[in-house]
């Protein structure tokens, strides 16, 4: 699930670390596809050992510091949270960046004012 990505990608950037492995699943691929086209990561990469798959994660820093200082997951497994078109705000007055799952795929919010559709809307980042 993506809460466990975004998780694993603040606890490793609070350590310093370069990069991280997770497992993969498209889902969480399009979340970092997503988080690497804003500059919160540096690279993806999907990663094949065996029969399993896995995401290798840079991390992405700024003068040392991590470039995701936090994030607030909005629709959760018991509680999902669905906007219309036009209902999407923009984050931290534009510093952030919220997803959304519609039926044109995973993509941020920007994307989805500028294509005027809506959906789930899954998490903040900042």
């Amino acid at each position: 699930m993506y809460q466990n990505l975004l998780a694993k990608i603040k606890n490793a950037s609070l350590a310093k670390k370069e990069s991280f492995v997770s497992p993969f699943s498209n889902f969480d691929f399009e979340i970092a596809k997503i988080l690497v086209a804003r500059g919160y990561l540096k690279d993806i990469q999907k990663k094949v050992v065996g029969n399993k798959k896995f995401l290798e994660i840079r991390l992405n820093y700024k003068n040392d510091f991590p470039t995701i200082s936090d994030f607030k997951i909005i629709s959760r497994p018991s509680r999902h949270i669905y906007l219309r078109r036009g209902k999407i705000k923009r984050v931290k007055q534009g510093y952030g960046v919220g997803v959304l799952s519609t039926a044109q795929g995973v993509m941020s919010d920007s994307d989805a004012r500028k294509k005027k559709i809506g959906g789930e809307y899954l998490f903040e980042i900042w």
